[in-house]
């Protein structure tokens, strides 16, 4: 695919993701989709209260506008793949967007009841983990018969086979990295950067292994959050909410498996990976800790902490790093994992 037409894309989807701004937010302010603030997060977060949630539309709509209309344009002025290869390269592209709208579709029902509630709850962690445990089993097998058949967990330097093994390991895969997303948009423009950065490290990854179709729609993410970064810098207009984190979570979780190298998703992802790991952390620590403290005085509650507050983003945040500063961190961390990534597939890709 001519590089012209993914630039198009991007640029397109940027201007659909930016100019939605202007009819969404005021829209969503109308109908008083407001976020919840909870007082166990940082105190002067409390000024977010009320700040419209659900402004992922911008960049799922930018996406999968501009998705359409990039493969469109290839297929009516490119002719030089066949047709067997086109039809599979398309039928991975619907699905990585169809995997995606699902998962943003469970994102939307719990900012649905988290707006009409007014709590910060939404659904139960049971709840989304049985939506998403049928929605991942249903993608693996579109790959599975699309021809990606390898129970192989793919290192790049090694490979190795778990068998039947690989379809439950990789269903917790998918739901750990794709929660570990959501739980990066904690911060005004943080998940939104983060994402430019790794989606345009996939859109090179897919390019050189010659996965073109999806590498569409990996670029038109990128634009697309780029857009509505436009609204979501700090002092955020507006947040993605879970329907737009979850929605971004359910893409790279796609993209990333359609590459079957496993340690591209790690790398690429390690900063939204981090994130969920140092809540597993904390949680974990002060579970420890407050049992052996019990053990020892009788006293409940009393466990310690490693991270001042989790997720990470926090823990700097207390620390005093600025929204920006942690942005920019944050995103530099994932541009040098990302050009790692690239760099890793050109040599042994």
């Amino acid at each position: 695919m001519p590089i012209i037409i993914r630039i198009g894309v991007s640029v397109l989807a940027f201007a659909i993701a930016a100019l939605t701004g202007f009819a969404l937010i005021p829209y969503l302010k109308k109908i008083h989709f407001g976020q919840t603030i909870l007082d166990i997060g940082p105190a002067w977060h409390k000024d977010k209260q009320g700040t419209p949630i659900m402004g992922g539309f911008m960049f799922i709509i930018g996406s999968l506008v501009s998705t359409a209309i990039g493969y469109t344009v290839y297929r009516i002025f490119v002719f030089d793949v066949e047709n067997s290869i086109a039809l599979n390269g398309m039928l991975k592209l619907i699905s990585c967007m169809v995997f995606s709208i699902l998962f943003g579709a469970i994102g939307f029902a719990d900012d649905y009841i988290k707006a009409v509630k007014k709590q910060n709850l939404g659904l139960s962690a049971k709840q989304k983990m049985i939506f998403q445990f049928l929605v991942c089993t249903a993608f693996l097998a579109v790959l599975y018969f699309l021809g990606d058949k390898s129970t192989e967990i793919n290192l790049m330097f090694f490979k190795f086979d778990i068998g039947i093994f690989y379809y439950p390991f990789m269903i917790l895969v998918m739901i750990y990295i794709s929660n570990a997303v959501n739980l990066t948009d904690g911060v005004d423009g943080l998940c939104g950067s983060v994402t430019v950065v790794t989606m345009l490290a996939f859109t090179t990854v897919c390019m050189i292994l010659n996965e073109y179709e999806v590498s569409t729609y990996a670029i038109s993410i990128a634009g697309g959050c780029l857009g509505f970064l436009v609204w979501n810098l700090h002092p955020a207009k507006c947040f993605m909410g879970d329907t737009g984190s979850m929605y971004l979570g359910g893409a790279f979780v796609a993209v990333g498996l359609v590459t079957h190298n496993h340690l591209l998703i790690v790398l690429i992802g390690l900063v939204y990976i981090l994130e969920a790991l140092s809540v597993v952390i904390q949680v974990t620590y002060f579970k420890i800790t407050a049992r052996i403290h019990f053990k020892k005085t009788g006293e409940k509650g009393k466990g310690k902490r490693i991270f001042k507050m989790s997720p990470i983003h926090h823990h700097f945040e207390m620390c005093g790093y600025s929204e920006y500063k942690i942005v920019i961190l944050f995103s530099v961390v994932a541009l040098i994992t990302g050009t790692a990534s690239v760099i890793l597939t050109y040599a042994f890709g």
